[in-house]
């Protein structure tokens, strides 16, 4: 066999159905660079001017109250709205149409200093029953086919806003990522009568080279066909499909999986590591949906060091995902911290 630690290769993801270029032979030792701490901004407990603590006024007027635990409201300048009325354009190739929903945001505490790093276990516990409060809710309007959790971590991620927070993105339609891993996931089930997830899960628990953390409930793995430098998985060892169906102690083990895995991030470049984290679970139309394997997905951009960064341009834009450190390594650098 090839050796995949110096020879150019392709890995396959089965959940999308695409290759990773991987050139591990363009760098041996990815943590080798300048690893300088980035110039951290102290936060207070409580900003006066931030627009997410308590008591503060949003920056459509709305004044939040007095939150003590998580406070959720209808973002104020919503991707989606749900009085959008149903409509269709098309001409030929031209297609267009109307996309109803809508779009929360859930501050996971009141204390403006904190991430999900630093938070004690009993708060993010309160944060995971929101998220399934809020799938169900949002999940249970007629229209709403499908409820996307995610939170930006970091102004390198695009937040505007440093304080605890995540968003939730309800809509009538599949997202493009989520109808495509439902489809890799209904396709691997029909041929193989198995879940895709449970079956992975098994082969990374086996091998251990890429995992990252474990507890009772939940794995987190640098994927084997990963492109972010140090992109993590965090599967649910009991086959799920959705958030929902999360018992009291898997909802502790998940709250705990995942203080686990920003901590390691965080201690990687002595940084508050900035990420986009998601949460990727089954539609919202009634269906049981055997085929979904509930899975929570860090994109984190950070390559050498706290300030240099990866970016998705040239041959990865015009071609393939391409990345020179394997999954591998990445994994071992995240263990050792």
């Amino acid at each position: 066999m090839f050796d995949w630690n110096q020879d150019p290769h392709r890995r396959y993801n089965p959940l999308l159905r695409e290759w990773v270029l991987v050139s591990p032979h363009r760098t041996q030792r990815p943590w080798q660079g300048q690893v300088e701490d980035a110039d951290a901004v102290s936060q207070p407990g409580y900003d006066p001017e931030c627009y997410l603590c308590p008591g503060n006024a949003r920056a459509g007027g709305v004044r939040n109250p007095a939150y003590t635990s998580t406070f959720v409201f209808d973002n104020d300048f919503a991707a989606l709205k749900p009085d959008t009325k149903p409509d269709r354009f098309e001409q030929g190739m031209l297609v267009a149409e109307t996309e109803p929903g809508i779009c929360r945001v859930l501050c996971f505490s009141p204390r403006h200093n904190l991430t999900i790093a630093n938070m004690e276990p009993a708060d993010l516990r309160q944060v995971v029953d929101a998220w399934v409060e809020q799938f169900r809710e949002l999940g249970a309007r007629p229209g709403i086919g499908y409820v996307q959790i995610f939170e930006n971590r970091g102004a390198m991620m695009g937040a505007s806003n440093p304080h605890p927070h995540c968003q939730i993105w309800s809509s009538g339609t599949l997202p493009n990522e989520v109808a495509t891993e439902q489809a890799a996931q209904r396709a691997w089930r029909e041929q193989h009568g198995t879940c895709l997830l449970c079956e992975y899960a098994k082969i990374e628990q086996a091998a251990g080279l890429r995992v990252v953390e474990e507890n009772e409930d939940f794995l987190a793995v640098v994927p084997f066909w990963a492109v972010w430098p140090f992109e993590t998985m965090v599967i649910s060892k009991r086959h799920m499909a959705s958030i929902d169906a999360l018992s009291g102690p898997e909802r502790d083990g998940l709250a705990d999986i995942l203080r686990r895995v920003t901590s390691r991030y965080n201690r990687l470049f002595h940084v508050s590591f900035p990420y986009s984290m998601g949460f990727h679970q089954k539609p919202t139309d009634g269906e049981a949906h055997e085929e979904w394997h509930l899975h929570v997905h860090f994109y984190p951009p950070l390559l050498r060091s706290a300030t240099v960064r990866k970016f998705l341009v040239g041959y990865e834009m015009l071609a393939t995902p391409q990345r020179d450190i394997t999954a591998e390594s990445a994994a071992q650098r995240l263990r050792d911290v």
